[in-house]
């Protein structure tokens, strides 16, 4: 039994060693995988009701994502920094084309253009947007010289731009996302204040705009829909979010009829908030959840209340606080990064991560409208879960690369001191031999001193 456990902490003690660069961040990606699969078996029955199949069985596909997901960090983690910084640009323009393809021929799910099947696989485009507008961003912040505003136009905001507006089409949400998540990046990097100013303002006077262009283009196009079909669920989102209690003073008046559309309206934010007041502080326990049965979506746009729901404020807690460790190990990561380029990307895959965690969670507790963002890596979904490892796969990267450095620059400090030692101790031991000879000398001195006395002393008597 000794042997054993001895070789079962010696294989556990060989994979740690292997596993190199910030190894919190490894452990964070591992507790949240677990809470995920414990929350994805739990939350899934309505789905499994609706796909004809059991908890088990969507557990097992969403296992299957677990899976690729490591795969992915654990490849984008061995690539090194300078590959990602070569092929920034193209990755971009990579993604600016799905999009454009996605507008295109992308399959329409819930009113919503926004997924794209190749080989058998569906994935959102906009997810691997995502990533690919952080690295452009770094890479443009390091190598682009950006002394007047024009510039920082032409070369940052335009192409963000572009980006934006071709999500804007399927996802509203996403694409002030991906835009708030663009000034937070630029606000760190130290982009002047005023340039980030005027940056706002034509922002809003572009998004304006656009929502004119879409009420203009409503008689033009199929349905009444308009170029921004999902503009109009956005302004109904906010003004059923906003006006709420309001709404329920007015359902008095209306038909059975016109209530249960305002009811229908606003059951997912309503079960949410039942969700996490039924929770208290230390929940219904795992598997317990009585919302997870009437939300539309508790397996993936509302996890959180079911975390709440079966394991209290205490655990809702936890997971709180494991996204705002993984964000504080990101800073940490960030202040020992010696380039633009590293610092800018780990940065900004950090916000990304955080900001999407925080607009699920405040959803969930009914503080902001609904948006549909799921919680990263805890949330069911092949092509969120996958993106969100690579960009840790990539953050790692980078901290294995500083790790490495570090323990190289170590290395040859210590061989450094080893040999400064040695020689001292050379020197030492040649101290030594001279103080040996001069003692030496002296006594063979004084003996012939001695005999020449004495002889001189007899030839004079």
């Amino acid at each position: 039994m000794a042997e054993q456990k001895n070789k079962i902490e010696n294989v556990q003690e060989a994979v740690v060693n292997r596993l190199h660069g910030d190894k919190v961040l490894w452990v964070i990606v591992f507790l949240l995988s677990l809470i995920s699969i414990a929350l994805i078996y739990s939350a899934s029955s309505s789905l499994a009701y609706k796909q004809h199949t059991t908890n088990f069985g969507i557990l097992l596909k969403h296992l299957r994502f677990i899976v690729f997901g490591i795969v992915a960090l654990y490849i984008c983690y061995k690539i090194p920094p300078k590959w990602y910084r070569m092929f920034s640009f193209p990755l971009f323009a990579f993604s600016i084309m799905l999009l454009v393809v996605t507008l295109l021929i992308g399959e329409k799910t819930n009113d919503a253009q926004r997924w794209l099947v190749v080989g058998g696989i569906k994935f959102q485009p906009a997810e691997f947007a995502k990533i690919a507008m952080v690295l452009y961003l770094a890479r443009a912040l390091e190598i682009m010289k950006i002394d007047t505003y024009k510039s920082f136009l032409i070369k940052i905001i335009a192409p963000i731009a572009v980006a934006c507006i071709l999500i804007m089409v399927g996802s509203i949400s996403a694409a002030l996302y991906m835009g708030l998540i663009s000034f937070i990046i630029l606000f760190l990097a130290g982009i002047k204040h005023s340039y980030l100013l005027k940056t706002i303002g034509l922002g809003a006077a572009g998004l304006v705009l656009l929502f004119v262009l879409h009420l203009a283009s409503k008689p033009l196009t199929g349905e009444n829909r308009g170029i921004f079909p999902r503009f109009d669920t956005a302004v109904e989102r906010i003004k059923r979010h906003v006006t709420k209690s309001d709404a329920i003073d007015e359902t008095a008046t209306l038909s059975k009829r016109e209530q249960q559309k305002i009811a229908d309206e606003s059951l997912q934010a309503d079960m949410a908030q039942i969700a996490v007041k039924e929770g208290g502080l230390i929940g219904k326990g795992p598997g317990n959840s009585i919302q997870r049965h009437v939300l539309p979506h508790p397996y993936s746009d509302y996890v959180y209340a079911i975390i709440i729901e079966e394991y209290g404020m205490f655990g809702g807690l936890f997971v709180l606080m494991l996204y705002i460790w993984f964000f504080y190990r990101c800073v940490g990561i960030v202040k020992g990064c010696k380039t633009v380029f590293s610092a800018v990307t780990v940065g900004g895959l950090g916000t990304v991560i955080m900001v999407q965690a925080m607009l699920h969670i405040l959803v969930n507790v009914g503080i902001f409208p609904v948006t549909g963002h799921t919680l990263p890596l805890v949330s069911l979904g092949g092509t969120s879960f996958v993106v969100v490892s690579s960009a840790i796969g990539i953050i790692l990267s980078i901290s294995r690369t500083k790790d490495d450095a570090l323990a190289a620059l170590e290395e040859s400090r210590r061989l450094e001191k080893e040999q400064q030692k040695e020689e001292r101790r050379r020197e030492r031991e040649a101290e030594k031999e001279i103080v040996v000879q001069e003692s030496e000398s002296p006594a063979e001195n004084s003996v012939e001193n001695y005999t020449d006395y004495t002889e001189s002393y007899t030839e004079t008597e």
